[in-house]
């Protein structure tokens, strides 16, 4: 979502982009009309969420203080967005430097203690706005802290579709039912949910095979192979294919009937938006955002977080009502070419951020 954003500012704005690292996304802001620069800040991961991680954190903070680097970058700036609540250090920056700030929430970690979900809310405070990607994301924020609630705006993604007409789902299933799920091969995504899933409707006689279309974070490699080894198990290798990283969706939806979204944990769910442009039917989990996106029994099934069997239950019952799965293709994509469209997205962030920032102003960006 950075990189819509960067499109969406740079339109309006003269926009300035700093990033923790070199990599593909300095190519393609610079490519969206922004300039970029590699600047290295501390970014809050979960491998820190402990005391010595924290202490290494902050020495890193105090060090950057001290060199004045990035306080510099901020005071040349009118106004300030901070594309990601895991940099809240911009916020500080900012507010030091006495520079509008608006910070763009994408996560909703419901599931961490208390304390923490307070700790990383905190730095919001600082900021003139807040912009959360779903209702979901919204209550979070404001259940972390209370006083946020007054300065969210809700803004759901915006998510651009295919490149050509999406191919129709097929007139029936023969052979095999092609079951899709893409994402980071994570306990987050439910991938070992969909697994179990699709055991269950072969040991019923349902002829399935499923797509795994993604990689690992680093540090994820032993759910990896636990997945692999719970594949072999089940008996199930000759029936899960796992891709690694696929850039071209695309061409995975356009082999795909059902695409699944088992995910335990999603602020928003732009694989869901991308299935349904793609025109086809998605079964997801009432997780968080996903029920945003995804209306039961209108633009495709929702099933709860974590249910194998009621994972397995709703493909099923597309795969015996296929008239039915060609309905929620058909409305769900017409729903979230609307809902959606990254045109909408870039006006209404231009919008939130126009408060902040006159038209000819410079605009700072950080991911």
């Amino acid at each position: 979502m950075l990189l819509q954003s960067v499109r969406a500012l740079a339109a309006d704005w003269d926009l300035h982009v700093v990033l923790a690292e070199d990599g593909p996304l300095v190519v393609a802001c610079r490519a969206a009309g922004a300039q970029v620069e590699v600047l290295p800040f501390p970014v809050l991961r979960k491998g820190i969420l402990h005391p010595a991680g924290i202490v290494r954190l902050a020495g890193r903070v105090v060090a950057g203080l001290a060199s004045g680097r990035w306080l510099a970058r901020v005071r040349r700036a009118d106004a300030v967005y901070v594309n990601t609540l895991t940099v809240p250090l911009w916020l500080l920056l900012a507010r030091l430097a006495g520079v509008p700030a608006v910070c763009h929430v994408h996560e909703a970690e419901e599931s961490l203690p208390a304390v923490l979900r307070r700790s990383l809310a905190l730095p919001l405070r600082l900021a003139c706005l807040v912009v959360a990607n779903s209702q979901a994301a919204r209550a979070v924020l404001v259940r972390s802290d209370p006083r946020l609630e007054g300065r969210i705006r809700v803004l759901h993604n915006g998510v651009p579709g295919p490149t050509r007409a999406p191919t129709p789902l097929r007139d029936r299933v023969t052979g095999d039912l092609r079951l899709l799920l893409v994402g980071r091969l994570s306990w987050r995504k439910g991938t070992d949910v969909a697994v179990e899933a699709l055991d269950r409707l072969t040991r019923r006689g349902l002829a399935a095979r499923l797509t795994l279309a993604g990689d690992a974070f680093a540090g994820y490699e032993p759910f990896v192979r636990g997945l692999r080894e719970r594949v072999g198990a089940l008996g199930l290798a000759g029936r899960v294919h796992f891709t690694g990283f696929v850039p071209d969706v695309w061409r995975l939806h356009e082999e795909a009937d059902v695409v699944l979204v088992p995910s335990r944990c999603e602020p928003f769910g732009n694989v869901a938006v991308e299935a349904m442009l793609a025109g086809r039917p998605v079964v997801a989990a009432a997780a968080q955002g996903l029920p945003e996106i995804v209306r039961d029994g209108v633009t495709g099934l929702l099933v709860p977080a974590g249910d194998a069997e009621a994972l397995a239950a709703a493909v099923e019952r597309l795969a015996e009502d296929w008239s039915l799965a060609g309905r929620l293709a058909a409305d769900g994509r017409r729903w979230a070419g609307d809902r959606f469209a990254v045109e909408r997205y870039a006006q209404r962030l231009r919008d939130l951020v126009a408060v902040l920032v006159a038209p000819d102003d410079d605009l700072l960006g950080v991911g």
